[in-house]
């Protein structure tokens, strides 16, 4: 699809030679004992450093870790995150003693051209949140140029990511693009039959994306803890399942917008089901009419997972955010996997939107085999949502479409 935001790649050589370069990203990785546990946004991030660096530039990196509320929390260092960087850029790269200040002002205004340094935790402020103008000028003021490259915080109005963007000129990055292009595309221009796979624990956070989506897929194929609300609402049993009984009236408007729409929904069928949230506990398969009244049910069972088989046969497009179980518990995984599964097989564009969709997936091996895999799943439902994404508005527009 046309990419309508300019990124790095609309700079010449000669506009990013000596250049500095505030690029946000999301280190935000997960640790383990002080120790990286997942290197994999690190990585996602490589592409646009190499070509700022191959430009000529200096990189000024900054990015958030974990909640620290404003306060300096040492275990929230990015340090280990230096620390790789140096591996994998087999470069040394610096972890400044802060992101704003007179000392880190010093110390960028003296790097020289292919150098990188990290600025320390931006949340270790709590004016980044709060997209304080002076803390976003302060930003601003070590670079030349301001370059979006942390998908997983796009959808928050942050300093770091819309605030510095009043004071620079501003570009996506490589991730930012491909992300845009695999999710606009599946949306704008998809290869159809277009099939939207969306589980979850909560209707509060997906209702929005249900309803967005009638008419705009082919297939809707709901999962997860949320399909009980939705049960709840049409009149059926679902025991001691979660339900947010708040959302039940949305829940049914949305199930008769559903009934007049081009998208055919489909919802269980069947119900594997526990007495709690145990793998001691005693388990069984129901189907949606005999569901008990003393279970929980905590993930589709095998006729549903049938039905989601069939309905994935000859997809052109398939968009998933979601597991359709407790995935973490291997009595209750068989869905989320046997999904996992058939989509590694598929010859349809796999689109995979972050989150415990992705972990699912990493957990059984099978990433390599996906189109694509968000690096933010809060960021890419409200996307799907159609909602406006603060850090992606602000950027520099193309004035020309880029045809693929």
């Amino acid at each position: 699809m046309s990419f309508q935001k300019k990124s790095i790649k609309d700079l010449s050589k000669s506009q990013l030679s000596d250049q500095k370069v505030l690029v946000r990203v999301d280190f935000n990785v997960p640790l383990s004992e002080g120790q990286i546990s997942d290197d994999t946004r690190i990585k996602a991030a490589l592409p646009t450093i190499n070509y700022l660096l191959e430009n000529n530039a200096s990189v000024i990196l900054c990015s958030h870790m974990g909640r620290p509320k404003g306060e300096r929390v040492e275990k929230l260092s990015l340090k280990p995150v230096a620390e790789r960087l140096t591996e994998k850029l087999k470069m040394n790269v610096s972890l400044l003693d802060d992101c704003v200040g007179e000392s880190v002002f010093s110390k960028v205004s003296q790097m020289k051209r292919g150098e990188v340094v990290l600025l320390e935790n931006l949340r270790f402020h709590k004016e980044e949140t709060a997209n304080h103008p002076y803390f976003s000028k302060q930003l601003a003021n070590l670079a030349d140029i301001f370059v979006q490259d942390a998908f997983g915080v796009v959808h928050r109005a942050h300093a770091s990511t819309s605030g510095v963007c009043e004071f620079l000129p501003s570009y996506a990055g490589f991730l930012i693009q491909k992300e845009l292009e695999f999710l606009g595309g599946a949306i704008a221009e998809p290869k159809r039959p277009l099939i939207a796979i969306i589980g979850g624990s909560k209707i509060s956070s997906k209702i929005g994306v249900l309803r967005h989506l009638l008419g705009l897929v082919d297939t809707l194929i709901i999962g997860g803890a949320m399909t009980y609300t939705l049960l709840k609402a049409q009149g059926s049993e679902t025991g001691s399942s979660m339900v947010e009984d708040e959302f039940k009236d949305e829940a049914m408007a949305f199930l008769k917008e559903a009934e007049t729409s081009t998208t055919t929904v489909l919802l269980p069928l069947d119900h594997v089901c526990a007495t709690e949230f145990s793998v001691d506990s005693q388990i069984d398969v129901f189907d949606t009419e005999a569901f008990p009244n003393d279970r929980m049910g905590l993930d589709v069972g095998p006729k549903t997972i049938d039905a989601i088989n069939e309905a994935l046969e000859g997809a052109g497009t398939v968009i998933w955010n979601g597991p359709l179980g407790v995935f973490e518990l291997a009595p209750f995984s068989k869905g989320t996997f046997a999904v996992a599964e058939t989509l590694s097989k598929s010859s349809a564009i796999t689109i995979i939107g972050g989150g415990d969709s992705a972990a699912a997936i990493s957990k059984v091996g099978l990433s390599d085999t996906m189109s694509h895999i968000s690096t933010g799943g809060g960021a890419s439902l409200e996307f799907l949502e159609g909602k406006v994404l603060p850090g992606i508005d602000v950027l520099e527009d193309n004035k020309v479409p880029v045809n693929d």
